[in-house]
């Protein structure tokens, strides 16, 4: 169902959506870098260079998903329209357990930045560094709950921020560092690394590419939604690019010697901080001391905001499948004041802030340390949400030809009838391969990711029973359409005050946005019987009109075309079935309160005379007893609080 308050709004750009891309898939070289040298070693740059183009094949299946599918809401919602709601929940909860990831190596990597620019050593030794992460978690996780950040404007800058830093970097790292003897003398491909390494770095690289689920959603805040796989290209284009002479400049400075380098073993925590102490002998030390401060502290800063975005995405994701039954329904319920399910925030601070915990004892493992530990286990959660996001772009180009795609997967060919995809058809074969290696040689993997999809399949089934549903119905967005391709011109909705009104507005106004159709507002004013229908109600009338502002507000914002009434009766179904008569209306969308449903009646009379005598067709949006706790009950007779419906 859509709301009124979480409804976004089309405010970025080309350019907006380049930086925001940018900063949310080049944030994660800051703890990547050293994760990944630690096993390829000196193919790092080429491990990161095979990874990445990867990814850009992903990335082209995202780009047909967000651009055609009527949702935002990533990976989930498009795999759930084209398998169903299991597969859609499998894919959401996995990516449920990466976002947890990341919010956990951000916070962690955190107090090596700040520790390495200022000379704290204390907080970047175990376990102070853990604890410090698990109180970032449940710092951030208090402070969104307390307000809604504006990101996308810091993010931003942060971008900007990102990308002169890394250049920076690159920059001083070339010309002050570069070595070809260096990086060649560390590669003796099948001992060093081994072909073992080699394949347990791989799947870990795909922790270098994090955001692209956070990007996906923003095709809804785009002004041109066509324009995004244009902007996302370029900036994965961009971070390919930066990530691999990154990684060139941190070899460089830090070259394999006897199977080992400081950027994997010494900076595995803080990689771009070993760049700056391998640059410092070779500058001023003014300026080596300005450059570490900068630099860390830019680290801080981009590590707080993709650890804030991963714990906005986490709740958005776990709002989108407590809507569809596939979650306890208070994780679909946002608070008022914040847009996020108090419920899913409590989840971060106990799931991301218990991996932090349950794995610090793995910080003196080589194999398999805490950073490891989880980096392997994320790439189970992508690796398996890569995979089944091209193959419902296969899917949908046979199940749902005519579907409409401002952006298409190039390169297909006729088969059986219907259009294939070779890059989805490559990626999916790709990533199914880096899947299997990931189980073959990751235990965190093996045995960590089953137990999380056990965990979540018994939740789903659960939560499917309590709720009533089957647990292979769909719920809401599973399908190729919600509603019936009916020709829906203009849509009638008889307003109420609060927050009831502005569910059924959003639902009317994302109705319109789908069938390019106009919305009318309409306030009915019921007046008592003992009084003239001309008298004095200036209250009334003041809330009335309140509430239009509202409604005219939320049309503008999604680019839905408006128009607004207010009538007064003595009838509010005859009034709302005569104005639908007047304006010619396709339909009528009007709210049902659960009070009605405690008494012999389900519908009020309102609803059910406007069922009645409506001339066109009538969408009920019911609402659960506990939908909107605190607010009251429309009166008897279907008037709503202040006499309004």
């Amino acid at each position: 169902m859509a709301r009124k308050r979480p409804r976004l709004t089309r405010v970025l750009g080309g350019r907006d959506l380049y930086s925001i891309a940018y900063g949310e898939v080049a944030s994660s070289i800051y703890f990547a870098l050293g994760i990944v040298a630690a096993r390829a070693l000196g193919l790092t740059p080429g491990v990161l260079l095979a990874v990445g183009a990867l990814f850009l094949v992903v990335a082209l299946s995202y780009a047909e998903a967000i651009t055609s599918s009527p949702d935002a809401g990533g990976a989930a919602n498009f795999v759930g329209r084209a398998f169903g709601d299991v597969a859609g929940f499998v894919v959401g909860w996995v990516l449920m357990l990466d976002y947890l990831i990341v919010i956990a190596l951000t916070t962690l990597f955190v107090p090596h930045y700040l520790g390495a620019a200022f000379n704290l050593s204390t907080i970047r030794r175990p376990p102070f560094d853990t604890l410090f992460g698990v109180g970032l978690v449940l710092a951030l996780a208090l402070m969104r709950l307390s307000f809604r950040p504006s990101l996308y404007r810091f993010g931003i800058v942060l971008a900007v921020l990102d990308l002169a830093t890394q250049v920076a970097l690159i920059g001083l790292g070339l010309a002050l560092l570069f070595s070809w003897h260096g990086l060649a003398s560390g590669v003796h491909l099948g001992s060093v690394p081994s072909w073992g390494s080699l394949a347990f770095a791989l799947p870990l690289a795909m922790l270098a590419f994090t955001g692209i689920e956070t990007v996906a959603n923003l095709s809804r805040e785009s002004r041109s939604p066509e324009n995004l796989p244009r902007n996302l290209f370029a900036a994965i284009g961009t971070v390919i690019g930066v990530y691999v002479l990154i990684a060139v400049v941190g070899l460089s400075a830090f070259p394999v010697a006897h199977g080992h380098t400081a950027l994997g073993d010494e900076w595995r925590r803080a990689p771009l901080m070993g760049i700056v102490s391998a640059l410092s002998p070779h500058m001023p030390s003014f300026l080596a001391s300005a450059l570490r401060v900068f630099v860390g502290l830019s680290g801080v800063a981009i590590l707080l905001l993709a650890a804030t975005t991963a714990i906005s995405g986490f709740a958005r994701l776990a709002r989108s499948l407590g809507e569809h039954r596939m979650l306890p329904a208070p994780f679909g319920r946002l608070y008022h004041r914040t847009l996020v399910s108090p419920q899913a925030l409590v989840g971060v601070v106990l799931i991301a802030g218990g991996l932090l915990i349950a794995t610090e004892s793995l910080h003196h493992s080589g194999l398999q340390g805490q950073a490891t530990f989880l980096a392997s286990l994320f790439s189970f959660g992508v690796l398996i949400a890569f995979s089944a996001l091209q193959l419902a772009v296969i899917r949908l180009r046979y199940s749902a030809p005519n579907l409409f795609r401002p952006y298409r997967v190039p390169f297909s060919l006729r088969v059986f009838g219907g259009e294939l995809p070779l890059p989805a058809l490559l990626g999916a074969v790709l990533t199914i391969f880096v899947f299997v290696l990931t189980m073959l040689t990751h235990p965190a993997a093996r045995y960590g990711g089953p137990l999380w999809l056990i965990l979540g399949i018994a939740i789903f089934g659960l939560v499917r029973h309590q709720r009533g549903t089957g647990l292979l119905e769909q719920v809401g967005g599973g399908g190729e359409q919600e509603l019936p391709e009916a020709g829906f011109a203009t849509i009638l909705v008889p307003m109420k005050m609060g927050d009831i009104g502005e569910e059924m507005m959003a639902t009317a106004v994302r109705i319109a946005q789908e069938r390019s159709a106009s919305v009318i507002a309409l306030n009915v004013i019921e007046v008592p019987l003992e009084q003239s229908l001309d008298a004095p109600l200036e209250e009334q009338e003041r809330r009335a009109a309140e509430t239009l502002v509202e409604a005219r507000a939320l049309a503008e914002e999604n680019d839905v075309p408006m128009r607004d009434y207010s009538v007064r009766t003595r009838s509010i179904g005859a009034a709302v079935v005569e104005q639908a008569r007047e304006v010619a209306a396709d339909l009528i969308v009007i709210g049902s309160g659960a009070r009605w449903r405690r008494h012999s009646r389900f519908f009020s009379p309102t609803v059910e005379y406007v069922l009645r005598k409506a001339p066109c067709e009538v969408m009920i949006v019911s609402f659960p007893e506990d939908a909107f706790e605190g607010l009251p009950e429309p009166e008897p007779g279907g008037t709503a609080p202040g006499g309004s419906v």
